[in-house]
This record gives C-alpha cells, sequence and structure tokens, in this order.
C-alpha cells in the first residue's frame, strides 16, 4: 500500500531580524505548516502544527538541530500567536469500497455463525430423510442373484434398471425390479421407470445412507443396490 505524505503552509512569518546559522548572508521565513498523509483508503490531516525555517532567497531549511535559542524562541512566540487549526479524516471512494467489502464478509461471517446451527440441523435432517426408504420410492441402482451364498464373484442373475419398493413390514423391504433390465450400465433416462414385475424381492436393509442403500435377502443370495432415488412431481416443485 503506498503511503503519500505532503506539507501544505499555513502561515509564513518573516525572520529577518535572526542570524542564519547556515548562511549568514541570508534571511530566513518562519514556516508554519500541516502534515498530510494520504493512501489509497484514505486522507489524513491532524491538528498539530509543524514549524520549519527557510532561508531566502535559496529555498532550502534549515535543520531543527541547528536552530538557536533566539530562534526558538521566536518559533513559540509566533506558535502560540497562531490559531488552532482544523485536522481531518477523509476516505477515499476506494476506501469506502473496502471498507463495505470488509463489512460484508464481517456480516456474513456472523450471520454464518449465528445460523450454523441450524444449517447443521436442517443438513442433518435431510440426511436422514435421503437415507429413508418408504414404499413407492423409486431407485435407480442394480441387483445380483447368486448362486451360492459367500460366492460374490458368481451370479446367476444381475442387471441394471430401476427398483420399486412395494411394501415395507417391520424390518423387511419387497422390492420389485422394473420389467426392464440392463445386462450394461446404462443412463437411467434410457431405461424404463413406471413399469415393474409383480413379484418382489424380500430384503432387509444392510446399508442406510443418504446416497448409498444396499439391501441383501435373508439367504444372502439376493442383493440390491440403490444409487438415485427418482424425484416426485411433488419434489420437482
Amino acid at each position: 500500500m503506498w503511503i503519500r505524505i505532503t506539507d501544505s503552509i499555513v502561515k509564513k512569518v518573516e525572520a529577518t531580524h535572526l542570524k542564519n546559522p547556515k548562511n549568514q548572508g541570508n534571511a530566513m521565513i518562519l514556516a508554519f505548516f500541516q502534515r498530510e498523509n494520504r493512501t489509497a483508503f484514505h486522507r489524513y490531516r491532524p491538528k498539530k502544527v509543524f514549524l520549519k525555517y527557510y532561508q531566502t532567497p535559496t529555498g532550502g531549511h534549515i535543520a531543527r538541530g541547528k536552530w538557536t535559542n533566539e530562534m526558538k524562541t521566536f518559533a513559540l512566540q509566533e506558535l502560540e500567536k497562531l490559531p488552532p487549526q482544523e485536522g481531518w479524516f477523509k476516505i477515499t471512494i476506494f476506501g469506502w469500497i473496502m471498507l463495505l467489502f470488509s463489512f460484508s464478509l464481517i456480516g456474513y461471517a456472523v450471520y454464518e455463525t449465528i445460523t450454523l446451527p441450524s444449517q447443521k440441523k436442517a443438513y442433518e435432517e435431510r440426511l436422514a430423510k435421503s437415507a429413508s426408504v418408504n414404499e413407492g420410492d423409486i431407485y435407480f441402482g442394480r441387483y445380483y442373484v447368486y448362486k451360492e451364498k459367500g460366492n460374490f464373484a458368481d451370479s446367476k442373475e444381475r442387471g441394471f434398471g430401476w427398483f420399486k419398493v412395494v411394501k415395507v413390514a417391520d424390518s423387511t423391504y419387497h422390492i420389485a425390479k422394473s420389467v426392464e433390465i440392463s445386462d450394461v450400465a446404462k443412463p437411467k433416462e434410457q431405461l424404463n421407470s413406471t413399469n415393474f414385475d409383480k413379484e418382489t424381492f424380500a430384503v432387509r436393509a444392510k446399508t442406510l445412507e443418504a446416497y448409498h442403500k444396499v439391501f441383501t435377502s435373508e439367504d444372502e443370495l439376493v442383493e440390491i443396490n440403490f444409487n438415485e432415488k427418482k424425484a416426485s412431481v411433488i419434489e420437482h416443485k
């Protein structure tokens, strides 16, 4: 961030009666000035008044360490005659933009902190709702019918398609597969999601998560995996 400091003279007093400690042949002027600080964000001028002795006609100033006692006394006397000067603080346009941006970030952070518990609760409720399976729900997924228990590498029947939860009785789910089942993975839009077999698989939930659900039969010869729920008209609204 760049900073620029400029001096503005508010008053000048002839000091020709004083001896110049640097160049005796040159007269002096006592100048009173205020210092202005500028950045990209603000401009600031304090009330404090600074003093300098300038030589004429060269214009060079005399360092404070070289001031004589007479110069110091005269400077204090003239400073007492000077009315109090005003100071000010101004924010630039860019400063206002950054200030508003900072307030927005702080406000958003406060809002997030205040609403975090309710957001967390709502998120947990959505996950719990997504993890539940109810009668009438339709899911896209795949199924396996194994030849023997424990031999998951060999199945006599498998496929991808849509599945409908026909009935839920206690912890048993009766699931029907679509009349159209694909041997290979296809986009869900290309498969029938409205017509289902009359026969159902009686299975129990092995995994019920928001985005992944697994069901197996009691003899573990049937496994059904749900990946995505079919959205109903009400859910679209």
